[in-house]
Formats: structure tokens, C-alpha cells, sequence
């Protein structure tokens, strides 16, 4: 049986941006719901100065996952909402719990900068173990609200359309 070292999440340095492309890529590669722009979007994300949290996991000194999150707007204005992705983690670490480390180290970093909440589209049966829900009130437009989830971190539930930053709309 093999097992897996414990993961050092640490802040991205400048020398990790093509490192975190190439994980990024290998991540997606397989992925059947990926359109395979991830590597493009952190990539803007990084180049818009939006990169509100970027972290690296490694393992025995080598980088095998990333996670980051930016800011979102709300329409109704509510300050201090985050979207968290995209999560990577290369495939022959996936399964082993550093994505769920990067994701627990993102949101703890969120939390200590004050931000109200957090949003991600994703797979409500891997992302609801760290409370993220669907919340009525809260869409995305286009998207089923099954798969677009948050986290709150105040009383307030916004009632609002929530927009990602336009670097996800980054193709290449």
C-alpha cells in the first residue's frame, strides 16, 4: 500500500506560474466536464492581478496541485464574495486528499481576509463535505443551481446574480 505524504500548501511564487499551468493541463486533460480553458483562466486571473488566493501543494518538494480564488460580483452589491477554482490536482496524486487540503487551506485563507462567502461551480458530492450548498436566491445565470454552490460566512444570504470575474471567459 502506498501512501501519501503529507502535503506542504504554501502561497505560489512567481517561479511556480508555469509549473501550475502544466498541473493545471494534466488535471483537465481527462476531465469529461472541463472545457479545457482552466490553465487559461488561472492564467488571466494571474495577469489581471485577481488572483485573491493561489496555492500550491507539494509533495517531496514537487508541485501536484493548485487551487485559487478571485473575487465575484454580486448584483446586489454585497462586498467581499469570492469564487473558488480552478482546483488541480495532477492525476496520479488525485484521490489521495490534496485537493481536499488545497480546498480547506483556500477557504481558511479567505476567512482570515474577511470575505463573506465563497461560490464555485462544481460536484455538489465532493464540495458539500465543506459546507457549500446551493442557496436559494443565489444563481448563476445558465447554470443548474445543483451544481453552483456557497458558503457563507455571516447571517446575510444575498439575494443577488453572482458574476466571475472575466477571466473565466480566458480560451487561450
Amino acid at each position: 500500500m502506498t501512501t501519501t505524504p503529507h502535503p506542504v500548501i504554501r502561497l505560489e511564487t512567481p517561479h511556480d506560474a508555469e509549473t501550475i499551468e502544466a498541473v493545471t493541463v494534466a488535471a483537465f486533460r481527462e476531465a469529461p466536464h472541463s472545457s479545457h480553458t482552466e490553465q487559461h483562466i488561472v492564467r488571466a486571473l494571474r495577469e489581471a492581478g485577481a488572483l485573491s488566493v493561489s496555492l500550491v501543494a507539494e509533495c517531496d518538494g514537487e508541485v501536484v496541485g493548485h487551487v485559487a480564488a478571485s473575487p465575484v460580483t454580486l448584483s446586489d452589491g454585497s462586498p467581499g464574495w469570492f469564487g473558488l477554482g480552478p482546483v488541480s490536482v495532477l492525476p496520479a496524486w488525485q484521490g489521495r486528499g490534496i485537493g481536499s487540503a488545497l480546498v480547506a487551506a483556500c477557504l481558511a485563507r479567505l476567512r482570515e481576509r474577511g470575505a463573506r462567502g465563497c461560490v464555485l461551480l462544481g460536484d455538489p458530492g465532493y464540495y458539500q463535505r465543506f459546507g457549500f450548498r446551493s442557496l436559494p436566491g443565489l444563481i448563476l445565470p445558465g447554470v443548474p443551481p445543483e451544481y453552483f454552490m456557497a458558503l457563507c460566512w455571516t447571517d446575510e444570504r444575498p439575494q443577488a446574480r453572482v458574476a466571475f470575474h472575466p477571466a473565466f471567459a480566458a480560451t487561450a
